[in-house]
């Protein structure tokens, strides 16, 4: 490695360390004990989504520590290149510049709002503030693929645990911690289906795609379609293998989204967990969270023979 890439590591793994110690004192400060505090700082910064209580951060009922864990988990879901380079330079305006981190934060409150008002016209709460405490609590774990649970999405009435579920196959930013295909991909995906309807429209126009006001080359947009291509296919194939365990479709697909993207939480019979699923739906299951970690094509990779004949 040269020097350059092992300050740049170095700096940061000292960026990752310095955010999780700060999301300690947080939640320390915020009603947690000490061990609580580290244990849900790690899980929120690594998006783990692991908790000390069977019961997630309801076990708490705490308005205060629901929102440390949002925030903490929204700057997990960003780019950890956007935190060096505002650190490096001392200043907010990288943050503000990226496309990317633009179009991150409206999604997340675009779902946030249509959960909330969902959950409060349908009489799930009471109180508009109540259903906005809940649904974008929710709906930011979902996307950053976290897990964190403050209530059992699952029961919720109507498309919203399904929009929690499909919101994950988004997932944060490129070069977080988060799971999902990453917004960066998903940005390339829009616009690359936009060019090919114009380009039905004037089939001899040159029109580039440019994020940020920089060109994507064509091989980029290839391997992002493939990279999609593989997901969807990878994704279909283990929920079809799920349903032939025994599970219904609603435990098939969810369970199976729910760990491809790393979220988590699932709907139907894996709802409150995973226990009752059967050994073979379990190691299925093992897989999509591989394929979804290592991001599809390193574990394919490693799976084809003329890796190991090269």
């Amino acid at each position: 490695l040269t020097p350059r890439i092992t300050e740049t590591a170095k700096a940061l793994w000292l960026i990752y360390v310095g955010i999780t110690v700060v999301c300690i004192f947080a939640y320390w400060l915020g009603g947690m004990k000490l061990f609580d505090a580290v244990g849900h700082a790690f899980s929120t910064v690594a998006i783990g989504g692991f908790s000390t209580h069977d019961d997630s951060l309801a076990y708490w009922n705490s308005p205060t520590l629901e929102l440390v864990s949002v925030i903490f988990m929204l700057i997990a879901g960003v780019n950890f290149a956007l935190h060096f380079t505002a650190w490096r330079r001392a200043s907010a305006q990288p943050y503000f510049l990226d496309p990317e981190l633009r179009v991150y934060i409206s999604l997340i409150f675009a779902f946030s709002v249509l959960a909330s008002f969902a959950l409060y016209f349908t009489g799930t709460y009471d109180s508009l503030a109540t259903a906005f405490r809940y649904g974008s609590f929710q709906v930011v774990s979902a996307m950053t693929t976290t897990g964190f649970t403050t209530a059992s999405f699952y029961d919720w009435p109507g498309f919203l645990p399904v929009l929690l579920i499909c919101i994950a196959f988004i997932g944060g930013c490129a070069g977080s911690t988060a799971g999902g295909m990453k917004v960066y991909r998903v940005i390339l995906l829009y616009r690359q289906s936009i060019r090919e309807i114009h380009r039905l429209v004037h089939p001899h126009a040159v029109i580039q795609i440019k994020i940020g006001g920089q060109k994507t080359s064509d091989t980029i947009i290839s391997a992002v379609w493939g990279f999609f291509f593989l997901y969807i296919a990878n994704f279909a194939v283990m929920t079809m293998l799920l349903t032939a365990t025994g599970l219904d479709a609603e435990t098939a697909y969810s369970a199976v989204g729910a760990c491809i993207t790393n979220l988590g939480p699932a709907l139907g019979e894996a709802g409150p967990n995973y226990a009752s699923l059967s050994d073979t739906a379990k190691l299925i299951l093992c897989v999509a969270m591989l394929l979804g970690r290592l991001e599809i094509y390193t574990l394919l990779v490693i799976l084809t023979p003329v890796f190991w004949r090269d």
